[in-house]
């Protein structure tokens, strides 16, 4: 049995390995989606989208659905963010943008069929709770007018908060909304590390958060953690996990850093000559994943730890782990619908996204048009590759031959190159071959699940600029 099983109820540990990572860490993409962001084009518009909407409600068993709601407002800028947000103080500036809010929603419930079951909703940002409270109540009422929402008790629907401006009484309110799930953003609790980021933050009342969200039935919370930010060292982010460690967070992201100040100009905020060297970096993503696992917490997979009676762990076991723009998910073959600025639809064998700019979203939906900017409609050698990577991200395994299963193809000889480029890695036991065909990742390969992936990426070997994505680790 490979050490890498999880379908015999074995949970994965850690097995960290500095000279691999070293050896690997080159920049690759997350594999949020496949193909990525990058392949898509202008030539996917709004007519497109409606054709495979069609065809999937056409579908003998449609798939549920999922919504995903950019909310780009955010009243203070931190120097890392790369996300689309609009920085404002004025909360006038929401309610026009969420009457367009609510005409998209209108216009894609008028377009799926009725009998489509709503199982996950999220809302993300930006900042949601830049809005007030009865505006989020008015928004999740809507979304209930113009789709079904699940009332199993596995649905997903939660929301990203603000630690620095909600307070008990908004947490109380979210739940009684019907919000199952929150998530926020701490990064770091050293206070050298907030005040370099612009995001200074109280420790003490992000954790009574935290503590009231479980105590009232929050069915988790999901806290983002950053490393390789300015004056971080391996010392004091061991002390923020101690700090979160005593409240117990159901589920932890420790994300890596990517500085990329030509692309997102408020990183150009951020001091270069205070970023933590690449042993440093290690060092503390060493010594949090060794916390982590050791406190009971499950790397569910790249950059994501849950506690061992977590549905993303249950999941995991049971095969059903899904990835998507969010991360990932426990609502396996979904349709996602994405509204707002910038916001990006998977469904069936299509991504498309919203335009990213506010006023040309908005205008848009005045002049009776979906916005979509742009998008792609996968190919089969797409869709090929994409089972594979989904699989590998989500199981670490794939049965190539089951992967082209209906496809007039051989994996030995369609994945002849990739196969043979796996060997080096099977040499460092990052995989192992159970069989011709079937790959197994390794515990230690775990944490090089994005270069495994890229062996199958057809856009990365035609040498694609890998300056637009972040280093593996």
């Amino acid at each position: 049995m490979s050490d890498s099983s999880t379908q015999s109820g074995k949970l994965p540990t850690s097995n960290f390995d500095v000279d691999l990572v070293r050896r690997y860490n080159g920049s690759g993409p997350r594999y949020t989606s496949y193909p990525t962001a990058l392949q898509f084009t202008a030539d996917f518009n709004a007519k497109q989208l409606r054709e495979v909407i069609d065809l999937s409600n056409e579908q003998l068993v449609p798939d549920p659905l999922s919504l995903y709601v950019h909310i780009p407002f955010c009243s203070k800028l931190c120097f890392y963010c790369a996300c689309n947000k609009v920085i404002t103080r004025n909360k006038n500036r929401a309610v026009d943008y969420l009457e367009r809010l609510h005409e998209e929603i209108s216009r894609y419930g008028k377009i799926f069929d009725d009998d489509r079951e709503l199982v996950q909703l999220h809302l993300g940002g930006g900042t949601p709770t830049f809005l007030e409270t009865n505006q989020i109540d008015r928004l999740f009422s809507h979304i209930g007018d113009n789709f079904r929402l699940s009332k199993d008790l596995a649905r997903d629907f939660s929301i990203e908060i603000d630690p620095r401006t909600v307070n008990i009484e908004t947490l109380d309110r979210l739940r009684e909304i019907g919000f199952t799930r929150i998530s926020m953003g701490v990064q770091d609790f050293a206070p050298d590390v907030q005040k370099a980021i612009h995001r200074e933050q109280s420790s003490d009342e992000t954790l009574a958060l935290i503590a009231h969200a479980q105590a009232i039935g929050f069915a988790s919370t999901n806290v983002d953690l950053i490393y390789g930010l300015p004056l971080q060292t391996a010392v004091g982010f061991e002390k923020t996990l101690n700090q979160l460690l005593a409240v117990r967070p159901e589920r932890l992201s420790i994300f890596h850093y990517a500085h990329l100040p030509d692309r997102f100009k408020p990183q150009r905020k951020i001091c270069e000559s205070q970023l933590p060297g690449s042993d440093e970096k290690l060092n503390i993503l060493n010594g949090a994943i060794s916390q982590l696992t050791q406190a009971g917490y499950v790397h569910v997979g790249m950059d994501h730890f849950a506690l061992v009676d977590d549905s993303l762990v249950s999941a995991l076991q049971d095969g059903s782990l899904q990835r998507n723009f969010q991360g990932y998910s426990t609502h396996a073959r979904s349709d996602l619908i994405g509204v707002g600025v910038s916001a990006i639809s998977h469904i069936g064998n299509s991504f498309s996204q919203n335009t990213k700019t506010l006023s040309i979203y908005q205008n848009h939906l005045d002049e009776g048009r979906m916005p979509i900017d742009q998008g792609l409609r996968l190919s089969q050698d797409d869709i090929l590759r994409k089972r594979v990577i989904e699989q590998l991200m989500c199981s670490t395994e794939v049965n190539l031959d089951k992967a082209l299963k209906g496809f007039d193809c051989d994996a030995a000889s369609y994945f002849a190159d990739e196969l043979r480029n796996l060997r080096p890695l099977e040499a460092d036991r990052l995989i192992e071959f159970t069989s011709p065909n079937v790959i197994k990742v390794t515990q230690k390969g775990r944490f090089f699940l994005r270069n495994i992936c890229m062996i199958f990426d057809q856009y990365l070997s035609k040498k694609r600029d890998l300056n637009h994505y972040s280093k593996v680790i």
